[in-house]
């Protein structure tokens, strides 16, 4: 699971590689996972049937940006940085 390159201009796929990365990351605690669909909106139906749509990864990266201490763990637990996600982030708004 991490990623070494965090160049922010590495394209698309990569974006969507660094945002499946977070989600898993993400799901990987019940309770922020709890709160990640709470704030979204996303069921776990959604995520089953739209886990490669851009703009659901994207609403992941949204998720960990709006609260710094996670956006920071996820991004220290991938091999990332946090500008690398919020990057990433934009990059697959752009794309949505």
């Amino acid at each position: 699971m991490g990623r070494t390159d965090t160049n922010p201009d590495t394209g698309p796929s990569h974006a969507a590689t660094v945002a499946l990365d977070a989600l898993v990351w993400t799901l990987g605690e019940p309770s922020r996972a709890e709160r990640m669909m709470a704030l979204t909106g996303l069921t776990p139906d959604d995520l089953r049937a739209r886990i490669g749509d851009a703009s659901v990864l994207a609403a992941t990266l949204a998720f960990l940006e709006a609260h710094e201490p996670d956006l920071v763990a996820c991004a220290a637990a991938i091999d990332s940085t946090p500008a690398a996600l919020v990057a990433a982030r934009a990059r697959l708004e752009e794309a949505a």
